[in-house]
């Protein structure tokens, strides 16, 4: 493990969060740990500094946990999803008795964003955990509810910041802090 640490001011939108690290930020990440406090200065440790804040910023969030709505028929029908992110929000929808802008509202008013996006988290989060096991990107893609694995890569690419390929990659090529 490797602690960075940079003046708030540097990173003034991004928010706390776990990131995922490309190979050329964990690279920069090395070095600017090598190099130990980087001096004002040096022009070479300006760059490095303005390269890292870059990365960094442009870093795309790992998704980490999924809120839950608070009322009865949106929890409902997240749990519908969660056993099964293919289903169409019409269907479940019609199925729970409640209308598609109902649930819209509902899930603005108690998860603070729209259920397409908290969907999309969840499938992220899911086919993290099924690439994690070794399942191939055509069969996750199915699993979280892509009919097109190409539909599937372009949208993990969109959101966090490489291919599924490779993020699965960069997770075999992490080295343990140790062995138990």
């Amino acid at each position: 493990m490797r602690t960075l640490y940079l003046r708030p001011e540097l990173l003034r939108k991004r928010r706390c969060a776990v990131v995922h690290i490309p190979p050329l930020l964990r690279e920069l990440i090395v070095e600017a740990v090598r190099l130990g406090a980087l001096k004002r200065r040096n022009k070479v440790h300006q760059a490095l500094c303005a390269l890292l804040v870059a990365q960094i910023a442009k870093a795309s969030p790992v998704p980490m946990m999924l809120a839950m709505p608070k009322d009865a028929r949106a929890r409902r029908l997240s749990e519908m999803v969660l056993s099964d992110p293919r289903l169409s929000l019409t269907l479940l929808c019609r199925k729970i008795g409640v209308s598609t802008r109902t649930v819209q509202r509902l899930f603005r008013r108690d998860v603070g964003i729209d259920f397409e996006t908290w969907r999309r988290q969840l499938r992220l989060m899911k086919a993290i955990e099924l690439l994690a096991e070794g399942r191939s990107i055509k069969a996750v893609a199915y699993a979280v509810g892509y009919r097109q694995a190409s539909s599937f890569v372009a949208m993990f690419r969109t959101h966090l910041g490489t291919t599924p390929r490779t993020f699965i990659a960069s997770l075999a090529d992490a080295k343990p802090l140790h062995k138990l």
